[in-house]
């Protein structure tokens, strides 16, 4: 065998300063979804969140929030997105998964609190994770 396929599972640490991030954002934009880049670093499976980046020229409503990825300037520290769900469930939708950015999706349900965010992967697969 050339290449070997290494297998490892994904986890996600975020810092307590992103998280606060997150939240604030969130309440801010609410009932609207809002949307953030994660920064940060990936190791062996490991994606450590340490940064959020407001994309320019996004936009949202109740129930949507995207970005033109073409305006983004290039940084190799992106890993992802996290956005809201100002109601409902904290689960992907297909336009969710159609849209996934970098390696991992962060997603905050309504009442945006730090047992209210979840991470996914492309596949829609649950991801651990973990604040501080």
């Amino acid at each position: 065998m050339l290449f070997k396929k290494r297998n490892f599972r994904r986890r996600v640490s975020i810092s307590r300063e992103a998280m606060d991030g997150i939240i604030s954002y969130s309440k801010i934009r609410h009932p609207n979804e809002a949307i953030l880049i994660v920064k940060g670093k990936s190791r062996d499976g490991h994606i450590m969140v340490d940064g959020l980046v407001i994309p320019p020229f996004s936009h949202s409503g109740p129930t949507f929030a995207g970005f033109p990825h073409s305006f983004l300037p290039f940084d190799m520290s992106y890993v992802g997105t996290v956005h809201s769900h100002p109601g409902g469930t904290a689960e992907p939708s297909v336009t969710d998964l159609n849209n996934f950015f970098g390696l991992v999706s962060l997603i905050i349900k309504w009442p945006y609190r730090d047992q209210d965010i979840f991470a996914w992967n492309s596949k829609g697969d649950g991801i651990e994770l973990s604040i501080g």
